[in-house]
């Protein structure tokens, strides 16, 4: 079933501009996982739809294969995020994932596109995992697997390859920082010298000239509460420092917070509100959905994040892209509404062109439902 989706602000900000890209939005099955990924499942040239126990066929995804079993602990389901990565190297792409209660980072492995259930692999115990997420820290062009662990140390995971460069099954561990992790977490060059910073709730983590085998320094700058996961780092006002972009996921608010520098090189940060009346901003994106060769942030609210227990739990739920404008933030209402027909943006969702249309399209899984919002353009 698909329908035209319009702007509608039932709580408008001053702010707020009709969007002006079109989506057409269609429910995906009838899955409530509050994680989402999209790639060739079984290298047929067609990008399928990955969440949770299920894969979708593409290109119109309403063909459906069991994945692998996920237990449910009330209204979650233990799987909090769908990473796309070829762990064995056999040219086909499996799923890395992560647990918030049984504590484990695992991978799934795809059994070379068969209509039948993948094998679950254990990578580590790693404690509660808020959500995992994938960055090259090193730089080598291949991501590494880094879970947000709220309670426990931070920890990078690097993906063992062979001489030719291929996945081996197995990873590495680096511990990076001790303590306990808080919730939250981003990645970017804070202090510009050009390596891949770690951003946690409660300051930034300085990379060594070796990420995997250095010391990095703790910064202890600032306070970003109950975090977004991903924190971004991206240079809002275009002055040459990189800023930071943070939502509260399990309250109201939605920030950026200015990095500033006096004449000694001091650095300061200034929040600044970009949407502090909507709540549980817990998942995001920098993307340019409009084609306007300019990054667009895209989020939404994450439905019962905490089982209703939130503030703002109660309120609609949606799913926007903001024009950043310089530090001006505008708000595009993609989808909006009750949870029972409309959708937010849960814990992963997933940007990508799955049509080759030159548009990028968004998946947004969570408790209210899967649902697929392709990108028409003007």
């Amino acid at each position: 079933m698909t329908a035209w989706v319009m702007a509608v602000a039932l709580v408008a900000a001053a702010a707020e501009e009709a969007p002006m890209v079109r989506f057409d939005k269609m429910r995906i099955g009838d899955v409530v996982y509050e994680a989402a990924s999209a790639f060739d499942v079984n290298n047929n040239g067609i990008k399928d739809i990955i969440s949770g126990s299920r894969w979708f066929e593409g290109p119109d995804f309403t063909k459906s294969h069991k994945i692998c079993d996920v237990p449910a602990h009330g209204d979650y389901f233990d799987d909090f995020g769908d990473i796309p990565m070829d762990v064995n190297g056999n040219g086909y792409t499996d799923i890395v994932s992560g647990a918030w209660f049984s504590q484990k980072l695992t991978w799934r492995e795809n059994p070379r596109g068969e209509p039948v259930e993948w094998n679950v692999h254990v990578i580590a115990e790693v404690g509660n995992i808020e959500r995992p997420c994938m960055y090259d820290i090193d730089q080598d062009g291949h991501i590494e697997i880094i879970p947000n662990t709220p309670n426990g140390p931070l920890r990078i995971f690097k993906l063992i390859r062979d001489a030719e460069g291929k996945g081996t099954g197995e990873f590495e561990e680096f511990v990076v920082f001790e303590e306990n992790s808080g919730h939250g977490l981003g990645f970017g060059d804070i202090n510009g010298n050009g390596r891949v910073d770690i951003v946690l709730s409660g300051g930034w983590l300085e990379a060594p000239e070796n990420p995997l085998g250095g010391e990095w320094t703790w910064h202890p700058e600032f306070n970003l509460g109950s975090a977004s996961v991903p924190v971004l780092v991206h240079d809002v006002n275009g002055n040459g420092l990189n800023d930071i972009i943070a939502g509260l996921g399990h309250d109201y608010g939605l920030f950026w917070y200015e990095q500033r520098r006096d004449g000694d090189g001091n650095r300061t940060w200034v929040r600044h509100d970009i949407c502090t009346e909507r709540s549980q901003y817990h998942d995001m994106q920098l993307v340019d959905i409009d084609n306007d060769g300019q990054l667009e942030l895209i989020t939404g609210k994450r439905y019962r994040a905490h089982s209703g227990n939130d503030p703002g739990a109660d309120d609609p739920v949606g799913l926007y892209y903001f024009k950043i404008n310089g530090g001006e933030f505008i708000r595009h209402t993609i989808d909006y509404g009750d949870p029972s027909e409309a959708s937010g943006a849960g814990i992963f969702f997933w940007v990508e062109d799955l049509d080759g249309n030159g548009w990028k399209d968004i998946i947004a899984p969570g408790k209210e439902g899967l649902y697929l919002f392709r990108n028409l353009g003007f």
